[in-house]
């Protein structure tokens, strides 16, 4: 059991791990075979590695899309799913999967205060990509310190719990970063034009070149020059803590370009650095990885352990591609065999959604063939 968990374990049909491409279709196709699903994916926003490394980067191989950015992607898979509505945990990361006495599945996960959910599930779905998509976390020595504990002043995720519009008005806020993420939370926080703010917010990078879209670009600097940010040029390399407070931080050490150093005020530091993917603790569940990947049969997407299935790219068997066209294919084939698995009397029949009126109810849309006809 998680200690830090705050309220009892979720029971459900069925778990997905991963919240990207490949885990919202499989939920599309459980609802399709009535099996109630939940997911459960460590990043803040659902889409998986699409939407947090390339939101806005054309993708030209999805069938009948000519061309679709992965931000697009994700809103019609989410469009797709509304019917069946599943729970979405964003901003957990599973730390840990048991087999219990019953043969069902006991998780549980954290999240960034440290505490988490547990869930109950006959069927588990890895469908975690690459692994963890995990932030970069900042490299000064002891900075970790200040990310725990009721109030922490650094947030990879997110913004600080005691954020309010009336709080960040009195606080020197630090943006760190240079993609699209860092510029547009550097906006987002950006007091109004003429607004009474005492604090300040910074946008820290190591370059004044962005990796950002044109428009995102005029946005930054049209915002600059109105005196909304400001825009500082470093490294940090070391940090500050208030007098007689050493849990507290006040300032962070920066190296300047030109062998400069600098101190900045800083109340809460928002590091947006990019994501890497990392195996985490689906390494220590003891399953049966081969080079960091779940061997699964390619009839049924189903790993050596029943009950628990993987699609997508954490997965292998002969012939697998890496494309999100065949995560799709490997989603629909682990449905099927996890109605089979769930309900091991009842027979299979192969529906479609334009003829069939039992899916055609699921997906709130019955009668519309014959309105079409």
């Amino acid at each position: 059991m998680n200690p830090a968990a705050a309220t009892p374990p979720i029971e459900t049909e069925a778990l997905i791990i991963g919240a990207g491409p490949a885990a919202l279709f499989l939920a599309f196709q459980l609802g399709l075979q009535e099996i109630a699903c939940q997911l459960v994916d460590v990043l803040p926003a659902p889409g998986g590695q699409c939407h947090a490394l390339y939101p806005d980067k054309p993708i030209y191989d999805l069938p009948g899309l000519p061309v679709c950015s992965g931000r697009e992607l994700t809103e019609r898979l989410l469009q797709q799913l509304r019917p069946f509505n599943p729970p979405l945990h964003l901003g957990q990361l599973v730390s840990g999967l048991q087999r219990r006495p019953d043969g069902r599945w006991h998780l549980r996960s954290i999240d960034s205060g440290d505490s988490g959910q547990e869930w109950i599930a006959p069927l588990v779905f890895i469908a975690a990509g690459v692994g963890a998509f995990l932030p970069r976390k900042e490299s000064v020595a002891g900075l970790e310190r200040f990310e725990r504990g009721p109030a922490p002043q650094v947030c990879y995720h997110g913004l600080p719990a005691a954020y309010t519009a009336e709080a960040m008005a009195k606080r020197h806020i630090i943006v760190h970063g240079g993609d699209a993420a860092a510029v547009e939370l550097a906006l987002e926080l950006a007091p109004p034009l003429g607004a009474d703010a005492p604090g300040r917010i910074t946008l820290l990078h190591r370059s004044p070149r962005f990796q950002i879209e044109p428009a995102l670009q005029a946005a930054l600097e049209q915002a600059l020059a109105m005196g909304r940010l400001q825009l500082v040029l470093g490294q940090p390399v070391g940090f500050d803590t208030v007098a007689n407070d050493p849990a507290a931080l006040q300032a962070l050490q920066l190296a300047t370009p030109g062998d400069g150093h600098a101190t900045l005020p800083c109340d809460w530091l928002l590091p947006r650095l990019g994501l890497s993917p990392k195996l985490g603790p689906l390494a220590d569940w003891g399953l049966a990885l081969e080079r960091k990947h779940l061997p699964v049969d390619s009839a049924t997407m189903a790993t050596a352990e029943p009950g628990l299935f993987a699609v997508g790219d954490i997965n292998h068997y002969p012939g697998k591609r890496k494309l999100i066209v065949c995560a799709f294919h490997e989603a629909t084939l682990a449905a099927f065999a996890a109605a089979a698995l769930l309900r091991p009397g009842q027979r299979q029949l192969l529906q479609y959604t334009t003829t069939s009126p039992r899916l055609q109810q699921l997906l709130g849309v019955a009668g519309a063939s014959a309105a079409a006809g």
